[in-house]
């Protein structure tokens, strides 16, 4: 999967980029994605996400969970970073 490369920083601290998982895509609403969310993620230092560190992911990485959504479901590239 291409993503863009940039590091994520929630409460001030980075999220292992390799642990994103997202729920909720329906195929309905491509390409919008709509409900898409970020489901599960780690800090680099192993640490999970509480729903209110997903939902602000969620919110601060749209185009990053919308390309991911796109990738996964229709395999190309979205956002163009």
């Amino acid at each position: 999967m291409r993503t863009s490369t940039h590091r994520i920083f929630i409460d001030g601290k980075e999220v292992d980029r390799s642990s994103l998982s997202i729920d909720n895509v329906d195929t309905r609403d491509y390409p919008d994605f709509a409900d898409a969310m970020f489901d599960a993620a780690t800090f680099k230092d192993g640490k999970p996400l509480t729903d209110e560190q997903l939902d602000a992911l969620t919110y601060q990485e749209g185009c990053l969970l919308n390309e991911m959504a796109h990738e996964h479901y229709v395999g190309r590239d979205y956002c163009g970073d």
